[in-house]
């Protein structure tokens, strides 16, 4: 909710922005998504290829090239019959090469989103929903200090509670987006013809994904919260048991002062459909910018045509940070508003963020949305909202400094290959 996240909700982390087009960038092969549209763009300046939504998969593991309208751009076509043998030999050897160098940068990044930044999202939201902190955490030290008790209290396994209803909410995400595109025609893809029918049929469609998903989402949210020290490891599928109790209100022990499903479906839908339309936004400017500060060149001989790789690569990974990063930081007080609102009634005990080590009854009143952010704001003052705001530096930071690494590592590896 990363947050309804993503990378990352955050944020809705289980529904988190996560949109990666992959693809050869020549209209003729669809770009490929990881949940989400988002642009590819052409040296030919085509806006007619699609936006194509498929199954998860391992960005860069697919070639992508930009302005490269054949695999047999600039190559000669008089060359003589050695000179073709010389030259598809060293075609496979570079391709070969920048399959596993794709597969290898996606996979990092993919760990990073989901695995390395599952940490931060333990501790931001165990911060957001928790009314009784008087330090609010929003500096990345204190958080890293606030880790450091935490794992030597109660082992590495605390901040990583949660993770695996993380990846169920995702999953539903994906299987009701894909059933609910069948059945009701409503669009999975746009083009860039779009007109503002399709565009609310779109939204739409993502809005009817999240209040599908809502019940999960609380179910999740209490297993990323919820203190070890007082409660069992849950099982793997313990997140669907609870969400589908908590829609048939069975064998749930919850109080008195849990907030229907109708009153926590509008922030959630809110919260979800403004955090997707700020990250693609936000990636499609970012990669329109550096498609114009990068123009496409033509392969080149040598070490040169296998260093432009690098440049087919992170683009897109850099636009995904950048999109994760600004729905975060924008959509952040209403997260924390959001997480609260789920968690009430819902009679759960969190770590203590202030002393890294007890815990606390989370025992909140609120009646609605406009009465949580008006107590919120009275009783805590607008800093009141960034709790736990620091985790997001973490996370972030820890994300830049794993694509740095990868682009390091990418690069020597060329330059050995060459």
């Amino acid at each position: 909710m990363s947050s309804m996240q993503p990378r990352r909700p955050d944020r809705f982390d289980g529904l988190e922005y996560r949109g990666t087009s992959w693809g050869r960038g020549d209209g003729d092969v669809p770009p490929y998504q990881h949940g989400f549209p988002a642009r590819s763009f052409s040296s030919s300046g085509d806006l007619s290829q699609h936006w194509v939504t498929t199954p998860p998969d391992i960005p860069g593991s697919r070639n992508l090239h930009w302005g490269e309208k054949s695999p047999q751009y600039g190559a000669d076509s008089n060359a003589g019959p050695a000179a073709v043998g010389e030259e598809s030999s060293s075609s496979s050897s570079g391709e070969h090469l920048n399959r596993f160098a794709g597969f290898g940068i996606g996979l990092a990044s993919l760990f990073t989103e989901n695995v390395l930044a599952h940490p931060c999202i333990v501790l931001r939201r165990q911060c957001q929903v928790n009314y009784h902190a008087r330090n609010y955490q929003l500096s990345p030290f204190s958080i890293v200090n606030i880790m450091y008790s935490f794992t030597k209290t109660q082992g590495f396994r605390a901040l990583w509670k949660g993770m695996g209803s993380t990846f169920i909410v995702q999953g539903i995400s994906l299987g009701a987006e894909g059933m609910l595109s069948e059945f009701t025609h409503l669009p999975r893809e746009l083009n860039h013809k779009w007109n503002p029918k399709q565009i609310g049929g779109h939204l739409l469609l993502k809005g009817l994904v999240y209040v599908i998903v809502t019940p999960f989402y609380s179910a999740s949210l209490i297993e990323t919260v919820q203190s070890e020290i007082i409660h069992d490891n849950p099982g793997i599928l313990d997140c669907l048991k609870e969400g589908i109790g908590r829609v048939l209100n069975l064998g749930v022990p919850y109080s008195k002062r849990l907030l229907p499903l109708l009153v926590l479906t509008f922030p959630t839908v809110l919260h979800g459909i403004l955090h997707y339309i700020i990250s693609s936004t936000i990636q499609k400017c970012v990669l329109f910018f550096i498609k114009k500060k990068s123009p496409a060149q033509l392969p080149g001989d040598g070490s040169n045509a296998v260093q432009n790789k690098l440049e087919d690569y992170f683009p897109e990974l850099i636009a995904n940070f950048a999109a994760s990063l600004c729905a975060d930081v924008l959509l952040y007080p209403l997260e924390t508003v959001l997480h609260r609102l789920h968690i009430q009634g819902t009679r759960t005990i969190i770590d203590n963020t202030d002393l890294g080590h007890e815990v606390v009854p989370i025992n909140s009143q609120y009646e609605g949305l406009k009465d949580c952010i008006n107590t919120i704001k009275r009783e805590e003052g607008g800093l009141g909202f960034y709790k736990g705001f620091g985790a997001v530096v973490v996370q972030y930071t820890l994300h830049a400094i794993v694509l740095q690494i990868t682009k390091i590592i990418y690069s020597s590896v060329v330059q050995t290959a060459s």
